[in-house]
């Protein structure tokens, strides 16, 4: 179970109580048969830690837990993402085409082996290192059908497609970004309690939902 965000992982060790561990890149924490890992936020360690995760413990199921700013009009706060298609989407090629450079990193998600958690919203979540510009919701959402943005889903989900891993990435909304603005921007103790109920809820969604079905075949083709 990858984690990226220090707020997130500060409020999952107030969910998750169990043996505390460290790795190269990050804490972790076993408890219930599960094994967590801070990955770090970004898409550098993003990648970092999902390549180590996969290298050292060979997971039949790669999983992301955190946080995602919704896009307004699209998803609402407290709504879960289940992510099927991530877009990295702030590579700039200057010298080709800009659309084929940053096709060439989206990556499908095969959830054919899931039944969706209830009250989930499946869809396209974009990713950059930054936070959404209230600016390019309507470009972002025409060119991508996009419906949240965060900072990792598309290195952890890139390294597992590349790994033949199988990937589940479960983001909740703990911000809704609009024209107008998002009422974290330069208020972070505003997304710092909403990271707390986000990963609340979706640790509780992700036990009740493995729980109740047969976890998929360690890879894909």
């Amino acid at each position: 179970m990858l984690v990226s965000a220090n707020s997130e992982w500060r409020a999952l060790e107030t969910v998750v109580h169990g043996v505390a561990g460290s790795t190269p890149v990050g804490e972790t924490l076993e408890a219930g048969g599960l094994l967590y890992l801070h990955g770090g936020w970004g898409k550098i360690d993003a990648a970092l830690s999902a390549q180590y995760a996969i290298d050292r413990w060979h997971p039949r199921l790669l999983v992301n837990l955190g946080t995602c700013g919704g896009f307004a009009g699209a998803v609402k706060p407290d709504d879960v993402v289940l992510v099927d298609r991530t877009v990295v989407y702030d590579i700039v090629e200057r010298m080709g085409d800009p659309k084929e450079a940053i096709d060439a990193y989206a990556t499908s998600i095969d959830l054919a082996w899931l039944h969706p958690p209830a009250g989930t919203v499946r869809g396209t979540i974009v990713s950059a290192d930054q936070d959404l510009d209230p600016a390019r919701l309507g470009e972002l959402a025409a060119a991508y059908h996009a419906i949240a943005a965060d900072w990792e889903s598309g290195s952890i989900a890139r390294v597992a497609a590349k790994n033949h891993t199988r990937v589940l990435i479960l983001r909740g909304v703990s911000d809704v970004v609009s024209p107008a603005g998002d009422v974290t921007y330069g208020k972070i103790e505003n997304f710092d309690q909403a990271a707390q109920h986000v990963m609340q809820r979706l640790v509780t969604l992700l036990q009740s939902s493995l729980a109740s079905q047969p976890l998929p075949a360690r890879s894909i083709e």
